[in-house]
């Protein structure tokens, strides 16, 4: 660490609270990643309370132009929180109330790191819903999923993160404290700023408290759990329940490779003699939710699959869903290196997509692992690398190449929830015309004149 910098964060450590800022080697080691694969050191950590020392410390550090990366629990897959300038990581740990949960008003007033499955359990004990569902919820912050607009299995019916902000607390560079949005579910009193800033990546200020919108609790749900022969079968099926009407909560899918993973780290018997799975979660009052039920499993059954497993009620499904949840740590037990990447393509276009998925496997001997939101079009493609074999740099950045290409030209995009990050910023130019890379610019630049927030990142 250089002097002056040395000498700088000993004085805004004075500022603070005397453990609101810490250069002690093993904290800071702690907060040099994510999920992804790269790793910086910060020079000092900062994990405020407040609001207040929030802005203290982005005021400290827009005037010294000390770069401020800010973090949520760090569960992210595309590098967003990690501090490629250094600098102060800026952490949101510490801020994790849930301030208030009002079943009149039907919100919730939470810190930025509350943790996303503790308030959805604070809520439905109240017999209310916020259904955004990360595969980390466990562990995920709320202000993390805000800066991505995290999405999950749910979106399909219920929408992403962005669909349940009404109002934000927002800390800006140079340390301006703005209260955005309100608690209303209706508000067009000037621009929509409180979303502005959902899906941000950290690159425009931080957020320190979420007003948030909250719905029925829907009171029954049931699952399929439906083994088919090929990904083709599935993606058929998939179609076929979407033109009966039926609009499930969850439709989720898992190729060959996604599951024999799983049915190694689990135990679990139930992917046996299948090549592709699907989930579908159906949820409302109960008659209607046994009506769809039936007439769904009539729909898949009618699609040739190898088993058909009904789950009824939360427990039930929650056992499904579960082993659903271990399919990214599965697939890293490989011992290969997985690049998960969340694309999205238009609805119409999965059959085409599994179909692309098999012919890069194939082209360039690297097996392709693909799970996730069907419903949607989102699905998570790892490319997974053997890093012992030679060459494997110019094969994974090969495929990883030709996979962005095809979905861009197939009016896709390159990240449905994690983020561009570090892990994407390569394909941004290709994703993102001229004249938007421009606007992104600008904008940067009107908030964050000095640059100092979340820096290296694909705005520059």
């Amino acid at each position: 660490m250089k002097p002056l910098l040395a000498a700088r964060l000993r004085q805004l450590q004075r500022r603070l609270d005397s453990d609101e800022l810490s250069i002690d080697p093993a904290v800071r080691k702690e907060h040099a990643s994510d999920k992804w694969l790269m790793s910086v050191v910060p020079d000092a950590v900062a994990r405020p309370r407040t609001a207040a020392s929030v802005s203290a410390i982005l005021r400290f550090a827009h005037e010294h132009r000390i770069p401020v990366t800010p973090r949520g629990a760090g569960h992210g897959y595309a590098g967003g929180c990690v501090p490629v300038r250094r600098g102060i990581v800026l952490s949101l740990d510490r801020m994790s109330r849930i301030r208030q949960i009002h079943t009149g008003d039907f919100v919730a007033v939470v810190q930025a790191g509350v943790v996303t499955a503790k308030l959805q359990s604070a809520v439905e004990k109240k017999g209310l819903f916020y259904p955004p569902d990360p595969a980390s919820r466990a562990e995920s912050f709320i202000g993390g999923n805000i800066a991505t607009n995290a999405g999950g299995p749910r979106c399909l019916k219920y929408g992403v993160t962005r669909d349940y902000v009404l109002g934000l607390e927002v800390v800006l560079a140079d340390g301006t404290i703005l209260r955005l949005g309100s608690r209303t579910h209706k508000n067009k009193t000037g621009f929509d700023l409180a979303r502005f800033f959902v899906g941000s990546e950290g690159l425009l200020g931080v957020i320190t408290e979420a007003t948030l919108k909250l719905i029925p609790l829907p009171p029954c749900r049931a699952c399929l759990s439906v083994g088919f022969p090929t990904m083709g079968d599935t993606a058929r099926a998939i179609r076929a329940i979407f033109a009966s009407g039926i609009l499930p909560s969850a439709v989720e899918v898992a190729d060959e490779f996604t599951l024999a993973a799983a049915q190694k780290r689990t135990g679990s018997r139930l992917f046996a003699g299948s090549r592709a799975h699907l989930i579908v979660e159906i949820d409302g009052q109960e008659r209607s939710v046994r009506s769809e039920l039936r007439h769904t499993e009539r729909i898949v059954r009618a699609c040739g699959p190898r088993f058909v497993h009904r789950a009824f009620g939360g427990p039930a499904c929650e056992a499904i869903w579960q082993v659903r949840r271990e399919f990214s740590a599965a697939l890293k037990d490989t011992g290969l290196k997985k690049m998960n990447e969340d694309i999205t393509v238009p609805r119409g276009r999965l059959e085409d997509l599994f179909r692309f998925t098999a012919r890069l496997q194939a082209k360039h001997g690297l097996p392709v692992a693909c799970f996730g939101h069907a419903g949607d079009g989102n699905i998570h493609v790892n490319v997974m690398v053997d890093e012992s074999k030679p060459g494997f740099e110019t094969r994974r950045d090969a495929a990883l190449d030709e996979l962005f290409q095809q979905i861009l030209s197939w009016g896709g995009v390159i990240t449905g929830e994690h983020g561009v990050g570090l892990a994407r910023k390569r394909w941004w130019p290709l994703a993102a015309s001229p004249d938007i890379r421009a606007f992104h610019r600008t904008i940067k630049r009107a908030l964050d004149p000095r640059g100092i927030l979340n820096p290296g990142k694909f705005v520059e």
